[in-house]
């Protein structure tokens, strides 16, 4: 009779990390982990646990809000979640990228899906959310190509006129928005296009929304240092750092220009090109003085950039904290969001 085999645990005299034994032939080093949400292996195999349920893409009927997913490359299984409000007009897009620290998450979980359903209900603004490649298996730039593709995919949507549901979009009218890691992709693509917009018509992108962006660097802040996270925090340093290592190309560090764009003056802004630019804050995240530096920078550039501080709440506060205080701050942010878009459609 053959045995049942059992996979065995023990720990690298090394390294805090265990080691996962399938059989003795062919040990599993386990070599990088953000608790709950992804470990990788030294052979390559990567694992994330379904800690967040996927969706499918239903909503309630009196949301007022109809989704559904496409197919935006078929080749890298890149798609997206389009979120359409009920209006007689023309509506906006909002180009969205979720968070995750380039390595987790996804259109479809269920965090994001409520968030950008009741999103798109209040603003009454299309929503069409990427599904974009992840670390490790796909380090950037992946996520900013992604990016890119989608907005090109777009492009001949609007050119041929054949989709229905983009059909219902103000193609002068675009935003890029994103959280988190989304926040971080949404600027490094805008940074990419920003000195050939003209290539995009006729797509016309009016500003850029950066939501808790990701961004790191060597030398510490005083928020990485200081501000101490509750217990299951969407984000804390190991965490964060962790996410840098699994995502940057091979070799670079944290001062890389894609993780922190304030370093070596990484960061080339032309007034002319750059989209003006709305970064939400939350007051107790990890990342809350590289935003404001990040919002320093803008401005001394000559950047049109608006800010705002959201008391009491931490990363990633919008998809994950369900505290009476975290709703509230939900509808302020919606409404901050909403007035900086209107502010733009009223030049």
């Amino acid at each position: 009779m053959r045995r049942k085999r059992t996979a065995i645990i023990s720990l690298d005299s090394t390294s805090s990390l265990p080691i996962v034994v399938k059989n003795p032939q062919n040990p599993r080093v386990l070599v990088e982990e953000v608790s709950g949400l992804i470990r990788v292996y030294k052979d390559g195999h990567v694992e994330r646990p379904q800690i967040v349920p996927r969706v499918m893409c239903t909503l309630p009927p009196e949301l007022g809000v109809t989704c559904m997913d496409q197919v935006i490359d078929k080749f890298t299984n890149v798609w997206a979640r389009f979120y359409v409000p009920k209006h007689n007009e023309k509506l906006p897009l909002l180009v969205y990228f979720h968070g995750g620290g380039f390595c987790v998450g996804s259109a479809a979980w269920s965090c994001y899906h409520e968030f950008l359903a009741l999103f798109a209900s209040e603003v009454g603004y299309m929503i069409m959310s990427l599904d974009y490649r992840l670390a490790p298996e796909n380090p950037l730039p992946a996520a900013y190509e992604d990016g890119q593709k989608a907005l090109m995919w777009v492009k001949q949507q609007a050119l041929s006129g054949s989709n229905k549901w983009l059909n219902q979009c103000d193609f002068s009218n675009i935003y890029l928005v994103g959280d988190s890691a989304g926040g971080n992709i949404a600027h490094i693509v805008s940074l990419r296009l920003c000195t050939n917009w003209a290539h995009l018509k006729p797509l016309i992108f009016k500003g850029n929304i950066l939501i808790q962006p990701f961004f790191g660097g060597e030398s510490r802040t005083g928020s990485e240092t200081l501000m101490v996270q509750p217990p299951g925090s969407a984000l804390n340093l190991v965490a964060s750092d962790t996410y840098w290592r699994l995502s940057l190309p091979k070799g670079a560090n944290r001062d890389h220009p894609w993780c922190n764009p304030m370093a070596n003056r990484s960061i080339k802004l032309e007034r002319m090109t750059y989209l003006p630019t709305m970064v939400c804050v939350s007051e107790l995240d990890i990342l809350k003085d590289r935003s404001m530096e990040f919002c320093r920078v803008l401005g001394n550039s000559g950047i049109e950039v608006d800010h705002v501080v959201y008391k009491g709440v931490g990363h990633a506060f919008q998809i994950l904290d369900k505290s009476p205080l975290s709703q509230m701050q939900i509808q302020e942010m919606i409404s901050h969001i909403k007035a900086f878009i209107n502010k733009k459609n009223h030049r």
